[in-house]
């Protein structure tokens, strides 16, 4: 017959809400009776409970640093496919899943065609920064230029681009796309210059990044700006089939409401 699950008396319940320690309350009865059955001792097993709450609260801090930063939450590492039918340089990868390029202010070129997980890599990087404590923004490159030209509208401007020069990772997505105008060109080199040899940035393109420079307004902010980037950056390329066939659903599949149409952003 198992032993009965002890129970909390008012007394030291108040004491745990007081010391902010309430999260504990619900589970700290069947953790006193596993370390019963184990013969913990008292060292023991206050040194297990406080590093259980300590990893609690470390993955619920990484959570609302990855919401700040607008992090897909499905975009994990561990969520990965790793039978996807991709082809990429892993030595790369791992350098780059080490974070040593954030700590060097370096940066990262996450390239390839269309659907084989680029924006997948790049968020899997953004929410390893997060638990590391390391500060991150996540953006479409297009959704930010159309931010920033609002921005000059109500004066927002200047606080704006501090916030994304002193981001300790900054990630934009689908750099370069469609053409950028002189403002956009503008806009991308003074985060460039800014941003050089003192904080690291990750940029996910369909375009080789010799082909921005065609696609940017001012060729001499461009070069500039290009040669900046390239002089400090790992570069990461990726080919293969679609990785979006592996989110296809299949009959009986029931998707969480976090990925129902419209909620979910897709990889590129």
């Amino acid at each position: 017959m198992s032993a009965p699950i002890p129970s909390i008396s008012p007394e030291l319940k108040s004491l745990m809400r007081t010391l902010k320690l309430g999260q504990l309350i619900d589970t700290l009865p069947e953790r006193l009776a596993l370390a019963k059955t184990h013969g913990l001792s008292h060292t023991e097993f206050l040194e297990q409970l406080l590093s259980d709450e300590a990893t609690r609260r470390d993955a619920e801090s990484a959570g609302r640093r990855a919401r700040a930063a607008r992090l897909d939450p499905h975009m994990v590492l561990e969520a990965w496919d790793n039978d996807a039918k991709v082809t990429y340089d892993h030595e790369v990868w791992s350098e780059l899943v080490s974070m040593r390029f954030v700590d060097q202010a370096r940066n990262a070129f996450i390239l390839g065609p269309v659907g084989v997980g680029k924006t997948f890599m790049a968020t899997a990087l953004g929410h390893i920064a997060c638990r590391r404590r390391i500060s991150v923004h996540f953006e479409r490159a297009e959704k930010l230029h159309k931010r920033l030209k609002a921005a000059r509208l109500d004066a927002s401007y200047d606080q704006e681009m501090r916030r994304l020069i002193g981001v300790d990772l900054l990630i934009l997505d689908d750099f370069a796309l469609s053409p950028l105008g002189m403002t956009e060109t503008a806009d991308i080199y003074e985060l460039v210059v800014e941003r050089h040899h003192a904080r690291a940035t990750v940029l996910t393109s369909n375009r080789d990044a010799v082909e921005w420079l065609g696609v940017m307004a001012d060729p001499l902010l461009a070069q500039s700006a290009v040669d900046r980037l390239k002089s400090a950056a790992w570069e990461l390329v990726i080919e293969g089939e679609s990785y979006r066939t592996n989110e296809k659903p299949a009959l009986g599949d029931t998707p969480p409401a976090a990925q129902q149409p419209g909620r979910r952003r897709q990889s590129t």
